[in-house]
């Protein structure tokens, strides 16, 4: 089975999905047969590399309130970040453009790290106030997840794994994603949004048996045994 999850690491609901995921996998009988693959979405392919101001300004601006209403936002998400096992810091988080992320993301898959990588750079945003858009925090953090730093470097000086990212983005338009998390299982079940983790449950168990259907076999003589049905053994 292939799960294919769209996100982005300035996305807080984004991590609360991956822990809800997590969960979900840990519970699912097959998960030793389960591939995941993160895929690339841009929430602000515009945004400059690194953001000015605090995320509580950018809120209010975004959603032309008060700034005593995005903290309180921010609040709320934080509590229900809890409950996953997160501790978010994101009234001082530090957003930016993060296309040279998700070029590291697909940097890690092709060294079998790319969870390791993306669940690093997600906390260095959501709880260490990393600058996600700058190259030597970018740097340091991949090397954090077990990335060579010379080929990071290389990475970031170049614009390998681009092509990647921007057909991860196509093929989102392509779904019709326009918000994340998203997650795709084996490009037929899409479930939008950092859904509870009995419902992730729910769609693994579905797409796994929609797979493997039941197959009932005739023994030789081609006769089916004695069985009781419909109340006719009632006894």
């Amino acid at each position: 089975m292939h799960v294919e999850i769209w996100s982005d690491v300035v996305c807080p609901w984004c991590a609360i999905g991956k822990r809800r995921f997590e969960a979900a996998l840990e519970e699912f009988a097959h998960r030793d047969e389960v591939t995941v693959t993160w895929r690339s979405f841009e929430l602000d392919p515009t945004a400059p590399q690194e953001r000015e101001g605090t995320l509580v300004e950018h809120l209010a601006e975004k959603y032309g309130t008060a700034p005593e209403q995005a903290l309180r936002m921010i609040g709320q998400m934080s509590d229900t970040a809890a409950v996953e096992g997160w501790e978010f810091d994101l009234e001082h988080a530090r957003g930016g453009n993060t296309v040279d992320a998700h070029r590291l993301i697909h940097l890690g898959a092709e060294h079998g790290a790319q969870d390791a990588v993306k669940e690093r750079l997600l906390r260095a945003y959501v709880s260490e106030r990393e600058p996600i858009g700058d190259h030597g925090a970018l740097t340091r953090l991949a090397v954090d997840a077990g990335l060579d730093e010379a080929e990071v470097r290389d990475v970031l000086d170049g614009d390998r794994y681009l092509d990647a990212v921007r057909a991860d983005e196509r093929q989102a338009r392509a779904y019709g994603i326009n918000g994340v998390p998203f997650f795709v299982v084996d490009a037929k079940y899409g479930v939008s949004g950092a859904q509870p983790a009995a419902a992730l449950l729910e769609v693994l168990e579905a797409a796994w048996a929609d797979a493997h259907p039941l197959q009932v076999l005739t023994p030789a003589g081609g006769a089916d045994g004695d069985a009781c049905a419909d109340g006719s053994c009632a006894v």
